[in-house]
């Protein structure tokens, strides 16, 4: 299967289940390269489809009864299994393949292997970035990706080759090995800036970089949602290790203040 970034992906009939921000932010490019999309959400976002050139559904039957090639779940991780388990999925024309692009995998995974019809192919993604670190563009930004039940090999690969040729690193990986992995990056990344807004930091006149850095880290993740950082928690079986090592390692930095701080006390006693 090629990933290159030399060529746009033929045109695809793309519908979109959950068209919040980051829904709207891959239709763009979508609808950029050329693919005709279809939408449906919990919410009415009819006059935004209707200028994007998007055929939106209120009736979730209809939108499965549609011409489509290829269905992207654009739910919140917390919301994914109440969505997924409502969809008459007995509404679909033909074999589908359903594309995930939440920030856990193993959930999506186990889920809609559960749920779907045996003859739905199932490609669980991440893109790696968003409408702020994407906004100029896809370039160079990351797209993991594990293939998990594909026997469509020429729609996969169509799907795949959208963000290949936006410039994107395509990196294949299991559901597994991706969650390992966002445990230790993403998750902890969300809790030092969610910590950090507790502690209420703010710019100083003094400020030094690694400083301004923090506050930018706190900005960024406190802008969001609480459902996204809770569902990385709770649908990451990773995390809980992840935050408890977190804790650990503060209580051992703390210790060894302490304990130096016990040292120079003592030394300055036996000086007097």
């Amino acid at each position: 299967m090629s990933t290159s970034s030399s060529s746009q992906s033929q045109s695809l009939k793309i519908g979109i289940v959950g068209f919040g921000t980051f829904g709207q932010f891959l239709a763009k490019t979508m609808i950029k390269q050329g693919h005709t999309l279809a939408a449906t959400s919990r919410s009415d976002y009819s006059d935004l489809c209707l200028q994007m050139g998007i055929h939106f559904f209120r009736d979730v039957n209809a939108f499965l009864a549609t011409d489509i090639d290829i269905i992207v779940l654009c739910t919140s991780i917390l919301s994914l299994s109440e969505v997924v388990s409502s969809m008459p999925l007995t509404s679909l024309k033909r074999p589908t393949l359903f594309v995930d692009v939440l920030s856990v995998k193993e959930h999506p995974r186990n889920l809609l292997l559960r749920v779907l019809p045996e003859d739905a192919d199932i490609l669980c993604t991440h893109p790696m970035f968003g409408p702020v670190t994407g906004k100029n563009g896809w370039r160079d930004l990351t797209f993991m990706y594990d293939r998990v039940r594909i026997r469509d090999e020429a729609t996969c690969s169509n799907f795949l080759q959208i963000f290949a040729s936006e410039g994107c690193k395509m990196v294949q990986m299991s559901c597994e090995e991706h969650d390992k992995a966002a445990a230790k990056s993403q998750f902890i990344t969300h809790t030092i800036g969610r910590t950090l807004a507790e502690m209420d930091i703010k710019s100083t006149p003094i400020d030094t970089k690694g400083f301004e850095a923090l506050v930018k880290l706190k900005e960024t993740m406190v802008g969001n949602s609480l459902d996204l950082y809770s569902g990385l928690f709770v649908y990451n079986r990773f995390a809980r290790q992840e935050l408890e090592n977190l804790e650990h390692a503060l209580y051992k930095v703390k210790e060894m203040l302490v304990q130096r701080m016990n040292e120079e006390q003592g030394q300055e006693r036996n000086e007097s």
